[in-house]
């Protein structure tokens, strides 16, 4: 299993916007359970499409310039980027990690 690591405001043009691999984007915050159960399923995809997908955590309370300028008003969030460009998003929980790896296929084409 492989940890998803962390993206900022200051990071995240060149962590996700520029970044040559799709990109899932986790929005979370720590008091949020539903983003603490969520990470172990963002872990595992992690790892399980690494070398064709990028994964990222950002914390929504310490980087609140990222989130307000994707809208994020409920978290856990999830939005997949490619070529800079959001192309897919998931608003809460997915039911299971085959719905999440459904939705990664349909919006950016990456496949486990």
């Amino acid at each position: 299993m492989s940890k998803a690591p962390e993206t900022t405001d200051a990071t995240f043009a060149a962590d996700v916007l520029h970044n040559p691999v799709p990109v899932l984007v986790d929005f979370w915050a720590d008091w949020c359970m539903p983003c603490r159960a969520l990470a172990p399923m963002i872990d595992q995809v992690a790892g399980e499409l690494a070398g064709k997908l990028v994964v990222y955590k950002l914390d929504v309370d310490a980087n609140q310039d990222t989130a307000r300028r994707f809208g994020i008003q409920s978290i856990p969030t999830l939005i997949l980027f490619q070529a800079g460009e959001p192309k897919g998003q998931i608003i809460g929980r997915p039911r299971s990690k085959e719905a999440l790896l459904e939705e990664i296929e349909r919006a950016v084409g990456v496949q486990p």
